[in-house]
């Protein structure tokens, strides 16, 4: 299988979508912020000196969800029709989890779309509680499932 972001010459470009029909496309991303039980009762008490977390967190997530034609080097830049950001706490891990679903009508996919709005989102986690715990981990940013296009589709094993 070749990459489709590679010529043939080996040099990056931007896939060149302009043949493909539009479709309903949609893909769900997800992540955690696993940190400290002190910081866990201090996001649960919305008692982190920065604010409320998991509004920001979400905020920032659809925030850069948006942007990502932007970030992304060779991405589209894609009107998204929905984007959806969720983030709540976990008492198990213990932390925070982050999960986004992003949909469009368009030539292209929205994985990137649905990934970028969870990392950004728990770094905004990790920024906004890092006073308080400086060990937190940012683990498990994946796409869990993604519907539409040409490929059909997907969904992580996990799921």
């Amino acid at each position: 299988m070749s990459l489709s972001h590679v010529d043939e010459s080996g040099k990056a470009r931007m896939v060149d979508v302009s043949g493909k029909p539009a479709s309903l496309r949609t893909a769900t991303a997800s992540g955690r912020v696993k940190m400290s039980q002190e910081a866990f009762e201090a996001v649960q008490k919305n008692a982190v000196s920065k604010g409320d977390v998991l509004t920001m967190a979400q905020v920032a997530g659809i925030t850069a969800g948006k942007r990502t034609g932007e970030l992304i080097p060779l991405c589209h830049p894609l009107g998204l029709d929905a984007l959806d950001v969720n983030v709540v706490l976990d008492p198990e891990l213990p932390g925070v989890v982050v999960e986004a679903t992003a949909r469009v009508t368009g030539r292209t996919g929205v994985e990137m779309e649905a990934l970028t709005a969870v990392a950004v989102a728990c770094l905004t986690v990790y920024d906004m509680v890092k006073a308080v715990d400086r060990s937190m981990v940012i683990e498990q940013v994946q796409l869990q499932s993604k519907t539409g296009g040409t490929r059909g589709d997907w969904r992580s094993a996990d799921q």
